[in-house]
């Protein structure tokens, strides 16, 4: 098994889990929010869901600089969310294709303009940048649902919410 096998297997993995939490979430559910500080519950699911985008970004560039690089994505109803979702597993199977096992242990920085927050290989830069960080936000997005009283799905296992009484 390839590297690129492993860490697709990860990637596809992880968004079958992010599916399966859209799948809970309903329209009305988007502008709500936990507390005045706290983003909504549409900004963190776009937030999860752009966060597996970046995976193709990571393959396909060397830096990623907050200043110039970031646009944070608005959405307006789950379809949209899907979709967006989708697309990005598509790009990912995509840009996986082209790797060949050197491509993981290549650089990738990121920035935000001339300060450098980290420099990892492009392996490490998606397990830590990005998987790590999508699933500690799908992680806050699983209380927002318990929050609204919104069974939870099991993601690495089953839920309470999955639990036979």
């Amino acid at each position: 098994m390839t590297i690129k096998d492993i860490i697709l297997s990860e990637v596809k993995n992880e968004t079958a889990n992010t599916k399966r939490l859209l799948e809970r979430i309903q329209n009305e559910h988007l502008s709500w929010k936990p507390h005045e500080k706290s983003m909504s519950v549409g900004q963190l699911a776009a937030h999860v869901v752009e966060l597996h985008g970046w995976v193709a970004y990571v393959l396909e560039k060397d830096k990623f600089d907050f200043h110039t690089d970031y646009q944070r994505i608005t959405v307006e109803s789950v379809d949209q969310l899907n979709g967006i979702l989708d697309a990005g597993l598509e790009k990912n199977l995509q840009v996986f294709a082209a790797q060949e096992d050197v491509d993981w242990s290549r650089e990738w920085i990121l920035a935000a303009g001339d300060t450098v927050i980290s420099k990892n290989s492009k392996m490490n830069a998606i397990r830590y940048i990005v998987q790590n960080h999508l699933v500690h936000h799908r992680g806050q997005l699983t209380v927002y649902l318990r929050l609204l009283n919104v069974p939870v799905p099991g993601l690495y296992g089953p839920s309470a919410d999955d639990a036979k009484a």
